[in-house]
């Protein structure tokens, strides 16, 4: 039998011995789906996500999630690679930094809460058939009172992708002034509960929450697919009906096929 899941608290303000020890990561996989007829465009679509979302564009992202979070930006590696895709790592910390000194002297930098931001982009063109598709891996890692979720809504949009599947995880204990254990200092019934009125009326949800872990999981896929804002370098206007309707196929399948992790046979 499932165990019952875990009574909110009534106090959201725990007590805690020292420092909170519970780490609260957000993951997120972010698809965008596009349909390249020709060579040329496939390899222009490339090039323009390449541009888009290059690692100087990733860290301005990611430093603004920094800020909404509250959180301190302690060291950035951020590399483009060749032939295309770039990675950002952040290390951060919570907490003000007053009195900041070089290592080494008499004080201590800050009390480091084992926290980071990264993204990972993965832009892939299909051999075959014209789809091409721009994936994004981003994880929001926080220890400490910060939580990641406070960033949600902002990630959503600043990707504005077709597909979003999300997971949320508290892992460890802390403990209060008494020693007793906490494995969670904050009520969540869902991922879904911190999304704004706006994006769920355009996107189609499901949920898949495991309480007594403390994981939660929720997958994300645009209502309506615009044929227009799939086609790159050409409108639908340009293309015969039979054509269009063929398109619209391609791209629903590649959608469908990375919402539900299958291969559909069509």
């Amino acid at each position: 039998m499932a165990k019952p899941k875990p009574k909110p608290t009534n106090n959201p303000k725990l007590k805690l011995l020292g420092f909170n020890n519970l780490t609260k990561t957000l993951s997120f996989n972010i698809y965008d789906i596009c349909y390249a007829r020709t060579k040329q465009h496939q390899q222009e679509y490339v090039e323009y996500i390449d541009e888009a979302y290059n690692a100087e564009r990733l860290t301005a992202i990611l430093t603004e999630v920094a800020n909404i979070i509250g959180a301190n930006i302690l060291n950035i590696a951020r590399q483009d690679y060749d032939p295309q895709g770039a990675s950002v790592t952040m290390l951060i910390s919570e907490g003000h930094h007053d009195g900041l000194k070089t290592p080494g002297k008499d004080s201590v930098v800050t009390h480091l809460d084992k926290s980071h931001i990264t993204v990972h982009t993965y832009p892939e063109t299909h051999p075959d058939n014209g789809i091409s598709t721009f994936r994004a891996d981003i994880d929001v890692s926080t220890c400490g009172k910060i939580s990641p979720l406070k960033a949600l809504n902002y990630l959503i949009k600043s990707f504005e992708s077709d597909i979003v599947v999300l997971d949320y995880r508290v892992r460890g204990f802390t403990r209060n002034v008494r020693g007793m254990k906490h494995f969670i200092d904050h009520n969540v019934d869902s991922i879904q509960s911190f999304i704004s009125s706006d994006i769920k009326d355009r996107y189609q949800m499901i949920d898949v929450n495991v309480y007594q872990e403390f994981i939660f999981h929720t997958k994300m896929r645009l209502k309506e697919l615009d044929l227009d804002t799939y086609l790159f370098g050409e409108g639908v206007s340009e293309l015969p009906p039979r054509d269009a309707k063929k398109i619209r196929d391609n791209v629903n399948h590649e959608i469908m096929e990375i919402y539900y992790g299958n291969n559909i046979q069509r």
